[in-house]
């Protein structure tokens, strides 16, 4: 049965002014919209109490599965409104496939796609006072959050008999306030995201609280992102900091790490389909670090980049890390500056999400 969303409106919005405040510089998850989606689960009775309500706390035991064991799945994706004034979606029936999957690997209830996407729309209806205009090519969004926690409060260690689903939705700015710039990534030899069989596929809360170190190590040594390798042989690219990477060669290749243990990002996969309408191929395999400093030195790489939801593309400009001997190196990529191809890249899914240009693929869901 689908999920039936009562809706029960905020009796106490933030005023007005507040809210045009807070969307003239929303930065990015500092302000949250007057209301949230919340179902609940449980092993005997499945699905219900859905609703779009107003923003609250959640109150949980402290013996709740979540906090003890990590049982915790999330997603994140952006709504965005047109020169007309309406809203739209980017893909969501690609995060809520993702959604299930990651809550297959967690253990936890599968949430109907189609609830999935309901949920997310019915907060953007609630909230649609809170979608930043986005003039002039600026890049503002709403974005949204569904998330499921483990709530039942039981100390054993198996899959909760109690869950809750939620999403919440925050005013975002654009990611590069002072135009697109590179950053620098530090490849670890020392931390890995991910490996065979892990949960590096999934968005769990445990692979981005994992980084944390190994983002503090690359900023310590005057880089702004880290370079993740594989786990096993510590020689094959697999992300940059929490986002897909990309390389692009000189003979027209959009080269990025065959998934496995890496999270296929749903920016990752429309920039794939995007390639070919740019004069580019598409190739999806193991790129090992040690190819990757060949063709940096002989230029057969142009470019490389990062991608993902909050900053859609992110070039990478250098790359630092300490060799077999603990030696260290640093490369440029190209020129040292945001590659051409990466830049249109970016600029042509923009104008894709924005409205600006024609939605040939379907890609784009209206809610308002």
């Amino acid at each position: 049965m689908p999920l039936d969303l009562d809706l029960r409106p905020s009796s106490q919005p933030v005023p007005a002014a507040e809210r045009a405040a807070a969307l003239a510089d929303p930065g990015f998850g500092r302000y949250f919209t007057d209301h949230m989606a919340t179902a609940r689960w449980t092993f005997d009775d499945g699905w219900h109490d859905a609703a779009v309500h107003p923003l609250e706390p959640f109150t949980l035991h402290p013996a709740a599965a979540v906090l003890h064991y990590g049982q915790e799945i999330f997603e994140g994706l952006k709504a965005y409104r047109h020169a007309d004034g309406s809203v739209w979606l980017f893909r969501p029936d690609q995060n809520a496939r993702r959604f299930a999957r990651s809550a297959q690997r967690l253990a936890l209830p599968v949430l109907d796609e189609d609830d999935f996407v309901a949920a997310v729309e019915a907060v953007v209806r609630a909230d649609a006072a809170w979608v930043p205009d986005a003039p002039d090519g600026q890049e503002t969004s709403l974005y949204l959050r569904p998330f499921m926690i483990a709530t039942e409060a039981f100390l054993g260690v198996r899959p909760a008999h109690e869950a809750t689903f939620g999403v919440v939705a925050s005013p975002a700015g654009a990611y590069f306030s002072g135009g697109v710039h590179g950053v620098n990534l530090w490849v670890t030899d020392r931390y890995v995201r991910a490996s065979r069989g892990g949960t590096g596929d999934a968005k769990t809360g445990g692979n981005y609280a994992a980084s944390l170190a190994a983002q503090a190590e690359a900023r310590d040594r005057g880089c702004d992102q880290v370079l993740y390798l594989d786990g096993e042989e510590h020689a094959w690219l697999e992300e940059a900091g929490t986002m897909n990477v990309f390389l692009v060669t000189a003979d027209g290749e959009l080269l990025t790490p065959a998934l496995g243990s890496i999270l296929e990002g749903v920016t990752r996969d429309s920039l794939l389909e995007l390639a070919p309408d740019l004069g580019l191929t598409p190739v999806e395999r193991r790129v090992g670090l040690a190819e990757l400093r060949e063709r940096l030195a002989d230029g057969s790489v142009t470019e490389v980049f990062a991608a993902g939801t909050a900053a859609v593309i992110t070039p990478v400009v250098g790359i630092r890390g300490e060799d077999g001997t603990g030696a260290g190196y640093e490369q440029q990529v190209g020129d040292g500056t945001p590659g051409a191809t990466s830049l249109r890249l970016r600029s042509t899914l923009l104008d894709l999400q924005y409205g600006r240009t024609p939605d040939l693929r379907g890609w784009l869901r209206r809610v308002v």
